[in-house]
């Protein structure tokens, strides 16, 4: 008996993965097209296809009797979260922790330098042909808050290390010991947001921080402040955010919005002294081979029935 295999990349380019015939699987690439590649009940390990939304990601679920594993190519399972009532019990959800932290604190980091050091106004006075010199603030002497401090928080904070911030400050879910310092429970965030002057969201989308960055977290940010967001769009109040960016209070970084993809003519396009990057803080040359090399592990370890890493819930339990 054989089992179906969903992947979003062809097989035949994925070094490492279990040769099919030997371990008894059947490859099956779908990446999100209208048609499936094979009947859905076949199918014991789905690989969701890498952003293309939540419709696209749960479409096969409620079909996918006999699935044993699914396996997110992105850090966040919010895209898969509504489709989880279809599954039976004993189903392991696995994320790709590992895969995109290099990437988004990359860009991360690129946000902050960019948004403090005036690069958006040096390309529009480039195109206007006008010299705009003048002082701008440096990341050097600033305090950085990271709210979210996961793989991608901790990655965020190693690219932060040669750049003499004053501080960093940690914040999760709950509190715990580093090697860098003390990560603050989500509790104590209203007292650290006015000591900041950079505040990074890499967060995930749950209950607990859809509009965490909402009217009263942003009153509390210092005046001319950064807000960074690499998380989720909905981890800010949009609404709430722009009246402070049309106050010219503080200003923003945004990888990701609320609505996304961000329509034309909304008003966060052109409000004053943000800087918007279409949400590819993971979409980079790092993917593809983190990506494959993630799915050619977890597969060997699923054929050879040893733990998956990355278990982030098992259905029923």
């Amino acid at each position: 008996m054989t089992t179906d295999v969903w992947l979003p990349f062809d097989p035949h380019e994925i070094e490492g993965l279990p040769a099919a015939a030997g371990a008894g699987l059947n490859y099956r690439f779908w990446d999100g097209g209208p048609d499936f590649p094979a009947d859905p009940a076949d199918c014991a390990f789905y690989v969701v296809p890498y952003m293309k939304g939540t419709e696209v990601a749960v479409r096969p679920l409620s079909a996918m009797t006999s699935l044993r594993v699914v396996q997110t190519l992105t850090a966040g399972i919010d895209h898969v979260e509504p489709g989880i009532g279809f599954l039976a019990p004993g189903v392991r959800l696995c994320n790709a922790r590992g895969v995109h932290e290099a990437s988004t604190a990359e860009l991360a980091l690129t946000l902050v330098l960019a948004s403090l050091r005036g690069v958006p106004r040096f390309v529009e006075g480039q195109r206007q042909e006008e010299w705009r010199g003048g002082f701008y603030p440096a990341l050097a002497d600033r305090s950085v808050l990271i709210v979210g401090y996961g793989s991608i928080g901790s990655a965020i904070e190693d690219r932060l290390a040669p750049f003499e911030c004053a501080r960093v400050a940690r914040v999760a879910r709950s509190a715990r010991a580093t090697e860098r310092g003390p990560v603050h429970p989500l509790a104590e965030l209203p007292s650290l947001l006015p000591d900041a002057d950079v505040v990074i969201l890499s967060t995930p989308l749950t209950e607990a921080t859809r509009g965490l960055a909402g009217a009263d977290f942003l009153a509390r940010m210092k005046d001319g402040a950064l807000l960074v967001n690499v998380a989720r769009g909905p981890v800010v109040d949009t609404k709430a955010l722009l009246a402070e960016l049309d106050s010219g209070r503080i200003t923003a970084a945004l990888d990701v919005t609320d609505p996304e993809p961000l329509p034309a003519g909304h008003p966060l396009w052109h409000a004053p002294g943000v800087l918007i990057s279409p949400h590819v803080g993971g979409s980079s040359s790092a993917f593809l081979p983190r990506a494959k090399r993630l799915l050619a592990a977890q597969l060997t370890r699923y054929v050879a029935g040893d733990p998956l890493d990355n278990l982030v819930l098992t259905t029923g339990s």
